[in-house]
């Protein structure tokens, strides 16, 4: 996956997230971001922490653009 900085994920368009830091990496969720929270995908909740990179889905087997 191309991981980029979180800052520069795009609004309310669902991305592959995670945490990167000195721990490592963990917390791969797909989210969208809201505002300046994180939610699912489909805006039920929001998680308490804030992803540090994003990338974007894979595309779905047979999808033509």
């Amino acid at each position: 996956m191309d991981w980029q900085p979180i800052e520069t994920a795009p609004f309310n368009t669902p991305v592959m997230t995670k945490i990167h830091d000195d721990n490592g990496e963990r917390n791969f969720q797909t989210l969208k971001k809201i505002g300046s929270l994180w939610f699912f995908p489909d805006g039920s909740m929001y998680v308490y922490y804030e992803p540090t990179h994003w990338a974007s889905l894979p595309e779905a087997p047979g999808e033509d653009n």
